[in-house]
């Protein structure tokens, strides 16, 4: 069994008191256990981070940006490796955990042009003689706390942007599955990032405080459920930090009546149930608008999840495999059954699933529900599992209102052929990222990812310029150089004007 320790500069393992199981997902045996961090263990990485920042930061931004280049190369060279050690910890199908490394490597792509985006703004004469400028410095030291489902994504994401802005970055990745993170650390080490830069300290609540209570670290970025992401949020700025928190999510996917049904389907069988419905970017709640449309698509979508195959993570025919622990499993079958308690028709049942051969293995079917309405529990709060829930809708002013009055606002699609309604619903819709015939609106790296409402606390997005902003302070500096010497200081107490 494998024992996954801190990856903290000076640091030789087994200080640890306390161990969490990762599990196989697909067997449900432990596999490693990982050490569950302290306050000295954070102590530790803030010493090695506080030594290594100030020359990280003097570097210039060419040279960060070529570390960014090599990490690169390293993680394309190793990601059938990674995509493996991913698939054997959380579960998810390896065409799917490379997909997750992927997307974070784009955030990476995005960083080796840092040199650009870190440039300041200047003014020359913005007064007699005075020249004005800004630049763009790095907070210091910077943490993450990242979840389980993209253990390598999410943590690109955000230590990307961190360290080619100049500042050290700790690590605090999800304690389900761990063993990635720390080897994109090593990648990033190898690739040349000095020591100290980059740690990745393991834990559960305990570490996430010592993280928010730490006078050294000056910026937290979090993604996971939105109640914690509140806690998080509240405690860090309480603790005088700057803070991003993404929280839940219930993705509203509007299907209007000349949209492509066949095509709908087909996306909303990965959107829905694609990573087991792990994702805050799922889309488990599809309207369509009107009788005709609802009827129509239910017809449609009852055959194609039966045709889904639920596999092992190395079954290239899955669709998707395991969700990550038993206990996970547990609550996504418990929300099914409040949903039939509700009075939802529960349509297609994905209960008591069991895989030939892997029977102790965490594995759910799909799940569908019709007649889903907004006064109920299983409609209000994110499932997080394979599990498609069918909303009608009455008409366009419904279909707008529905996510709009959500308490989460993270991601919506709407699907139609029609153009004005697709830019009316885009325009109007009181939720953070939109598709339009796209049913995950995942923005590109070099735009920016978060949601609205309850599912973001804070007042900057994810990577793009929204990143730089996040991770980095600005300088503005008022600049003149007289003509000759000093002059005799007669306004030397007058604050100066441009005019």
């Amino acid at each position: 069994m494998r024992n996954i320790d801190h990856h903290i500069v000076g640091l030789s393992g087994g200080g640890a008191t306390r161990t969490g199981e990762v599990f196989d997902p697909n067997t449900g045996q432990v596999q490693a256990t990982v050490a569950l961090g302290t306050q000295a263990d954070l102590d530790t990485a803030i010493a090695a981070a506080q030594k290594a920042q100030p020359g990280w930061a003097a570097t210039n931004p060419q040279r960060r940006a070529r570390v960014m280049f090599e990490f690169k190369r390293l993680v394309e060279l190793h990601m059938d490796e990674l995509a493996e050690l991913l698939s054997s910890e959380h579960g998810k199908v390896i065409a799917d955990s490379k997909g997750d490394i992927q997307r974070g490597l784009e955030v990476i792509e995005f960083c080796c042009g840092i040199p650009h985006v870190l440039k300041g703004e200047f003014t020359q004469g913005a007064g007699p003689g005075i020249d004005v400028y800004s630049m763009r410095q790095p907070l210091g030291i910077g943490a993450g706390i990242t979840p389980f489902n993209f253990p390598a994504m999410i943590p690109l994401w955000m230590s990307g942007v961190a360290i080619a802005t100049g500042n050290a970055f700790i690590l605090k990745p999800s304690e389900r599955d761990p063993s990635v993170p720390v080897r994109l650390a090593e990648l990033f080490r190898e690739a040349g990032l000095p020591e100290g830069i980059l740690q990745v300290v393991h834990g559960d609540k305990e570490m996430v405080d010592a993280i928010l209570d730490h006078p050294a670290i000056s910026a937290v970025s979090f993604v996971g459920s939105s109640d914690i992401a509140h806690y998080v949020y509240k405690r860090g700025v309480a603790a005088g930090k700057r803070v991003q928190a993404m929280g839940g999510a219930k993705n509203h996917g509007i299907v209007m009546p000349d949209a492509d049904l066949d095509q709908v389907v087909a996306d909303l069988s990965g959107a829905a149930f694609g990573s087991a419905g792990e994702r805050c970017m799922a889309l488990p709640v599809v309207v369509p608008v009107g009788e005709k449309t609802a009827i129509a698509l239910r017809e449609k979508l009852i055959p194609a999840i039966a045709a889904l195959r639920v596999g092992v993570s190395t079954d290239k025919d899955a669709h998707y495999g395991p969700v990550v622990n038993a206990v996970h499993r547990a609550r996504i079958e418990q929300w099914i059954q409040t949903g039939v308690d509700e009075g939802a028709e529960l349509v297609v049942d994905g209960r008591g699933f069991e895989l030939q051969g892997h029977e102790k293995g965490f594995f759910i079917g799909p799940s569908l529900f019709d007649h889903v309405t907004t006064s109920m529990e299983s409609y209000k709060e994110e499932i997080f599992g394979p599990v498609l829930q069918i909303v009608r809708a009455n008409d366009f002013e419904d279909a707008v209102r529905l996510p709009s009055e959500h308490q989460y606002g993270n991601g919506v699609a709407i699907f139609t052929r029609n153009g004005h309604a697709a830019r009316e619903f885009a325009a109007r819709v009181n939720v953070g990222m939109v598709g339009i015939n796209v049913p995950i609106p995942v923005p590109v790296a070099y735009h920016t990812f978060g949601g609205w409402k309850r599912s973001a606390f804070g007042d900057t997005n994810q990577h793009g310029m929204e990143g730089v902003k996040f991770w980095t302070k600005v300088k503005t500096v008022t600049q003149r150089w007289p003509d000759g010497g000093v002059g005799d200081g007669a306004n030397a107490f007058v604050i100066p004007t441009m005019g």
